[in-house]
């Protein structure tokens, strides 16, 4: 099956499960540059349940709109867990989402470093009040490539999440 199918599949399950349990999303992005609000709103009916999205590529809009505090972001860098917690509760508090996903990472071709290297994301998923945290390491396959595949994963993850 080619990724673009999977994602499709898996936006359209994602929007199935939030619409049968009453929930709203919102999502915070930076490496995957609001292709995961994308892939959601390409489903029909998503209305319902997508309240919006912040395309959060450059630091100053990290901690303007979304409040990722500065120090963290100096501590921790932009693709760190703190970062994208604080990201995903930013943005659900922007937006009153009952669930908020937050993506940070390298997808390449550069800007990797010897502990980060490209393909390394971290993700963010909150759900009512809980919010896990997952890092990838999705390999240097390409900028596209790497950013379809976290969209999908970070799907997959949210469904199963809400599955539970």
């Amino acid at each position: 099956m080619s990724i673009v199918i999977e994602i499709r599949e898996r936006a359209a399950r994602l929007v199935a499960l939030l619409q049968s349990r009453g929930l709203t999303i919102a999502t915070a992005e930076s490496c995957t540059g609001g292709s995961l609000a994308a892939a959601i709103t390409s489903v029909p009916g998503c209305s319902s349940v997508m309240l919006g999205g912040v395309v959060a590529y450059h630091n100053s809009v990290k901690a303007q709109v979304l409040g990722v505090g500065e120090e963290l972001l100096a501590e921790h860098g932009a693709v760190s867990e703190p970062v994208v917690r604080r990201m995903a509760l930013g943005v659900s508090a922007l937006t009153g989402a009952d669930c908020a996903v937050a993506t940070s990472g390298i997808a390449g071709p550069g800007g990797g470093t010897a502990d980060k290297p490209v393909g390394t994301v971290w993700v963010a998923l909150k759900v009512a009040d809980v919010v896990q945290t997952r890092l990838r390491c999705l390999g240097d396959n390409g900028r596209d490539a790497n950013i379809d595949n976290c969209v999908n994963e970070v799907l997959g993850l949210l469904c199963d999440m809400l599955e539970r």
